[in-house]
């Protein structure tokens, strides 16, 4: 029995865990689940998981759910400390990492400290604290199993396979949305048409990020620290199917890949059962049915954001975490149509030519950087024209 803390319980990617669990009720115990300040949600969740303990991030929306499961025995804490306190819940074996943007990255540091073993779907703790989250790993004995399914695509086919025999990976990209579509015609595209992902089933600010293709540009950045490769041997290939995840080129030339209808569900129950692999809970892949299969070179004239967080991650330090604060408030900007779907990459740009990359020594220092980011992309939102 693996028993689990889900920080963000009530987002796409906490959801869908849930869905895991309840699936597979004799492998998984839900002691811990947390979340923002969907109240409401929470208190369904609770009630059919029974977990020892519960939190929102927003305290008036804890008070409401204290009330409500008032005589239920399940505790209820507030706040982001909360939220920590359910990441480290002590009789967690394994904590999925799911709270969206930067708001999940102290959770995840919470239970890294704790050397827990972290599913990890939070891809901001290691684009933003990447060079400060690796010598923790190495204190705390924690471990990270990724969760995006290209990672955990990767993740599967490194298994066996000695890090001297990798000559490159390749992470795959739907492509968005927008495929296809000529520069000139994304000038007046709506968050409407922005969030109208083809293949998956995300929250509003990554379905916007994999539209611009910046999702992929910083699942580069945290490639590099969950595999320890430099960013000459990280590449990115269109595939429209989604069937694909992940590619790994051995030195003798041979190619390893992990493949699957694409559903999330697949990669959060590899992660949250590993190394165990459950019954699953997925639709069979029909072959036949798919046809074929297509590749594509990614369009950075087009989508510049690729090479944009692949300029951030190689300059290191202080780069990325600014890059992540900055776009964090351009999608907010986009999202209430104060700034254009161009102009959301033009701005990160802009604020990454000006910023000059400094040591990044503790959580402190990251989180000082994505806030300095956001400030500086609110600036360039408010004045953009």
């Amino acid at each position: 029995m693996i028993r689990l803390s889900i920080v963000g319980s009530t987002g796409a990617v906490g959801r869908q865990a849930l869905e895991v669990v309840a699936a597979h009720p004799r492998h998984f115990q839900v002691e811990a689940l947390s979340a923002g300040r969907n109240a409401g949600l929470l208190l369904e969740q609770a009630r059919a998981f029974r977990p020892r303990v519960v939190a929102l991030e927003d305290r008036a929306a804890a008070g409401e759910l204290r009330e409500a499961l008032r005589g239920s025995g399940i505790e209820v804490l507030a706040g982001p400390e909360g939220v920590e306190e359910c990441a480290r819940w002590p009789s967690a074996d394994v904590v999925l990492s799911a709270a969206g943007g930067s708001a999940g990255i102290r959770p995840t540091w919470a239970a890294l400290q704790a050397g827990k073993r972290v599913a990890l779907a939070n891809k901001e703790t290691l684009v933003a604290a990447g060079e400060v989250v690796r010598p923790l790993l190495s204190r705390t004995g924690a471990r990270i199993i990724p969760v995006d399914s290209e990672h955990s695509a990767i993740f599967q086919c490194l298994e066996k396979v000695a890090p001297g025999e990798v000559s490159r990976i390749v992470l795959t990209a739907s492509g968005g949305p927008f495929l296809g579509r000529r520069r000139e015609e994304l000038e007046r595209v709506t968050p409407e048409e922005a969030l109208a992902h083809p293949v998956w089933r995300m929250g509003r600010e990554i379905t916007v990020d994999s539209a611009t293709l910046m999702n992929k540009g910083l699942e580069i950045i945290e490639a590099h620290f969950l595999f320890g490769l430099p960013y000459g041997k990280i590449e990115v290939v269109i595939h429209p199917e989604g069937i694909v995840h992940g590619l790994v080129e051995l030195r003798d030339g041979g190619w390893l890949g992990q493949m699957s209808v694409p559903d999330m569900r697949l990669p959060i129950q590899y992660a949250l059962g590993y190394p165990e692999r459950l019954e699953r809970v997925v639709r069979p892949l029909d072959w036949v049915r798919v046809g074929r299969l297509t590749f594509l070179a990614p369009d950075e004239e087009t989508f510049p954001s690729l090479r944009l967080a692949r300029r951030a991650g190689e300059a290191g330090g202080s780069k990325p975490a600014f890059l992540l604060g900055v776009k964090e408030a351009g999608v907010k900007a986009f999202l209430e149509r104060r700034l254009g779907f161009l102009d959301l990459v033009r701005v990160m740009e802009r604020a990454l030519e000006e910023h000059e990359a400094r040591p990044v020594s503790s959580l402190d220092d990251v989180l000082a950087v994505l806030e300095e980011g956001r400030r500086k992309g609110e600036e360039l939102c408010t004045s953009w024209r």
